[in-house]
């Protein structure tokens, strides 16, 4: 029977306190602050943080009211994970433009949790298999990047050709948690290594899906060689950007698009167009590999085979890469259709509904959705389209199949 967890308040120790520490942490409120709210005494607030003092149940109504959290959250009976907040200090100290990121590193944080709970749930583990982390120190940036990218490229069997599901594969086989949300439009990308959770990545939802593609690369390789240190990238590039920079956008370079795979596809699309190389080319080799015609061409350039300035030329001339993709019948990603949370996120939300462990108010929570749209998303992931044997369309519930 599906219903809300009724665990019994802590008369001691446990995750409680660590929990309320938190919520009031992320709401940005001292001790001192949360106590005249609370109408109690700074010591009492402490004591209850501690777990030296039971809290009564109107108390805990009060607490979840000012941190803007449910009850239910901070009586999950496991300890929230390592504060990310405190994670990007040091990071959101260089990016003094990022105003709105608190805020939205406290949503990542809530997100963190929500992912966990979801495992302990479900009595499952996290997906994928990290690799070791792999030191650069003292070596060329490009060179490195450019064998790191070669050595991930064939671990995860993914060949030298364009990778078409890029977020699958760094999400299922790389074990990456990938969130999409808002972001300020100076962020690109954030990214954390968090335990017991593993690496985050949160990309900007207001970004183009090429640009997005390159992020999530970018901070991939954050993740290969400084998973202990958390990341803000920002959009441009600095007068002189420090080496893991350097580094992370070689990276994305080689990883999205190898030097071999892009040359053997340049020269193919070279031959076809009897050795001349057009923009219009260019359009469709980009669409290949899933970039903007920016980095394509930039990359490009670094193999020598255009010849350098061919982007700032295109750029001058007033090319209009869109238009003429669309002149050439190729179709742009959907950049709306990028679902905000992780696939593996999701499954696990849907999986436990669908066996009756939480309701659909709770599954709705999970999601960040209202009712509706949590039986939009059950529908999208216990569903299958085929034909019937007489060729006519059909969709299957699975879950109801397997029930």
């Amino acid at each position: 029977m599906r219903g809300e967890e009724r665990p019994e308040l802590e008369t001691g120790g446990g995750p409680l306190g660590s929990r309320l520490r938190a919520a009031r942490e992320a709401r940005g409120l001292t001790q001192a602050q949360a106590a005249a709210e609370l109408k109690v005494s700074r010591p009492l607030l402490i004591a209850m943080e501690k777990g030296s003092r039971e809290v009564q149940p109107a108390e805990l109504v009060s607490l979840a009211r000012l941190y803007v959290r449910p009850v239910s959250e901070l009586l999950r009976p496991t300890a929230p994970p390592v504060a990310i907040g405190a994670r990007f200090r040091a990071a959101l100290a260089s990016a003094p433009e990022a105003d709105d990121l608190p805020q939205l590193i406290a949503r990542l944080e809530e997100l963190a949790d929500n992912y966990l709970d979801l495992l302990r749930r479900a009595g499952a583990g996290p997906p994928g298999h990290y690799p070791p982390v792999r030191r650069i120190d003292h070596l060329d940036p490009a060179q490195a990047a450019e064998d790191v990218a070669t050595e991930e490229r064939n671990r995860l069997g993914i060949g030298d050709g364009p990778i078409q599901q890029l977020r699958e594969v760094l999400e299922v086989e790389a074990g990456l948690r990938i969130f999409i949300e808002p972001l300020p439009s100076r962020v690109a990308g954030l990214f954390v290594y968090v335990e017991p959770l593993g690496g985050c990545v949160a990309l900007n939802a207001r970004h183009p899906a090429e640009r997005r593609r390159w992020t999530l690369a970018h901070e991939y390789a954050h993740f290969l060689v400084s998973r202990d240190r958390a990341e803000v990238t920002l959009v441009g590039h600095r007068r002189q950007p420090p080496e893991t920079e350097r580094f992370a956008d070689a990276f994305a370079a080689n990883f999205l698009m190898p030097r071999t795979g892009l040359l053997r596809r340049f020269n193919e699309l070279k031959r076809s167009r009897e050795g001349q190389v057009t923009a219009a080319a260019l359009v469709q080799l980009a669409h290949a590999y899933r970039v903007s015609v920016q980095a394509l061409t930039l990359r490009l350039e670094d193999l020598r085979l255009v010849r350098p300035g061919t982007w700032e030329r295109l750029r001058d001339n007033n090319f209009q890469p869109r238009a003429a993709a669309q002149l050439l019948g190729l179709e742009a990603d959907d950049e709306q259709a990028a679902d905000s949370l992780p696939f593996h996120y999701r499954l696990l939300a849907t999986q436990l509904y669908s066996d009756g462990e939480i309701t659909e108010a709770q599954l709705a929570r999970y999601l960040g959705t209202d009712i509706v749209g949590a039986r939009r998303v059950y529908q999208r992931l216990t569903e299958t389209r085929d034909v019937s044997d007489d060729g006519a369309s059909q969709i299957v519930d699975l879950s109801e199949a397997l029930g």
